[in-house]
């Protein structure tokens, strides 16, 4: 096993971890949702590669085309998640996978890679300044203080859709995007749920279940975005005493 590392394919999906939740006998079903996501967007050239051994060590990447995220562009990659965590930091496995990525983009031919960011690092997007002392740059920001990163091979660069800009929509009550991108969305989903009929508190759960309904989101997103009072608050998964914060404005 060493340091090597493997791809997730649709000959090894079904028996590898994905890394976020391993579990060895009962599954986990946000591991389970992820998986059959994956399953699906592996034959769009979606790439998961991770060190072959147990722990989190990974990035995930797709064709921005095919990207579940709110942002345009031609012959991108976009990166969902760069993640090492726990002892195998410190030992080269981040710098490992982003140069695998960006070689790969420039093996396919692609004009740049791309990423989330924001002017004050979020705790649930890849480390922008990781990415920075690899060239790369903001390209589109939001009201707001989101950022798209992006490193272009050839000048060309991609964009925010106008549509992530809104940042408002009419619902006022406590509204949340999910995908099954992320296998912790599970249990946010679930934790809102009991937080809000603990507080007696109206909510409304969006699942974003096609690559249409994400790339028309009224705000960023990677996996998850919370709207309450109709105006964007985070893409951060949200912790019973934060939820309990904003629910209490």
């Amino acid at each position: 096993m060493g340091d090597s590392f493997i791809n997730l394919t649709e000959e090894n999906l079904a028996q590898e971890h994905l890394c976020c939740i391993i579990r060895s006998k009962k599954p986990h079903p946000g591991v389970e949702a992820k998986r059959a996501w994956l399953a699906q967007r592996l034959k769009e050239g979606h790439v998961f590669r991770k060190r072959n051994a147990k722990g989190v060590v990974f990035i995930e990447y797709a064709p921005l085309e095919t990207a579940w995220v709110p942002v345009e562009g031609e012959n991108y990659l976009y990166i969902y998640c760069l993640w090492v965590s726990g002892d195998f930091k410190g030992k080269g496995y981040g710098r490992q996978l982003m140069e695998y990525c960006l070689a790969d983009a420039k093996a396919k031919g692609k004009s740049g890679v791309c990423m989330l960011g924001a002017e004050k690092q979020k705790a649930w997007l890849s480390d922008q300044a990781f990415a920075e002392k690899y060239g790369f740059e903001t390209v589109d920001t939001t009201p707001d203080g989101y950022r798209l990163l992006a490193l272009s091979f050839d000048g060309a660069k991609p964009r925010f859709a106008e549509n992530a800009k809104r940042l408002e929509i009419e619902n006022q009550e406590l509204t949340i995007y999910y995908s099954p991108q992320c296998p912790y969305i599970h249990q946010s989903v679930e934790l809102v749920r009991k937080t809000c009929q603990e507080m007696e508190a109206p909510y409304t759960l969006i699942p974003v279940d096609t690559l249409e309904k994400a790339k028309a989101l009224p705000c960023v997103f990677n996996n998850w975005a919370v709207f309450y009072q109709g105006k964007f608050v985070t893409v951060n998964l949200l912790d019973a005493a934060g939820l309990k914060r904003l629910l209490k404005k």
